[in-house]
């Protein structure tokens, strides 16, 4: 149960990057901005898929609070490298150590909001 639960929404969201990393001519068909959102793209897609390690993570094993942080953001930054890989074999498609930086911001990002949402909630309990 706690594969569908926890592991399932990882294997489809990881399944959806595969997809859209494996489409070439990628293009969001906005001239300029298309490089913009491409990239924002990359940041959002990591972002979630650090969220879903995260709650798989927490959902499925007793880990110390330090563990429940590093598995997820390490899972997250080797499927960022193995999709740049998968890119490279992908025609008109490249990969670039550049977006696994970006990757990068997306996987950070979500740590921060973590830790922002963290301090929403330790707030709240004092005032109670």
């Amino acid at each position: 149960m706690k594969f569908f639960k926890y592991w399932l929404p990882v294997l489809i969201w990881c399944t959806l990057i595969f997809f859209l990393s494996g489409t070439p001519n990628l293009s969001t068909g906005l001239g300029a901005w298309d490089a913009i959102l491409r990239k924002a793209a990359h940041i959002i897609e990591y972002l979630i898929l650090t969220f879903l390690f995260y709650r798989a993570f927490k959902g499925s094993f007793s880990l110390v609070p330090f563990y429940s942080l590093i598995w997820p953001f390490i899972f997250s930054l080797l499927y960022a490298c193995s999709d740049e890989i998968h890119q490279r074999f992908v025609p008109t498609r490249n990969g670039n150590i550049m977006d696994i930086f970006i990757d990068l911001l997306g996987i950070i990002s979500f740590f921060i909001l973590l830790k922002y949402k963290k301090s929403l909630s330790d707030m709240a309990s004092e005032k109670h």
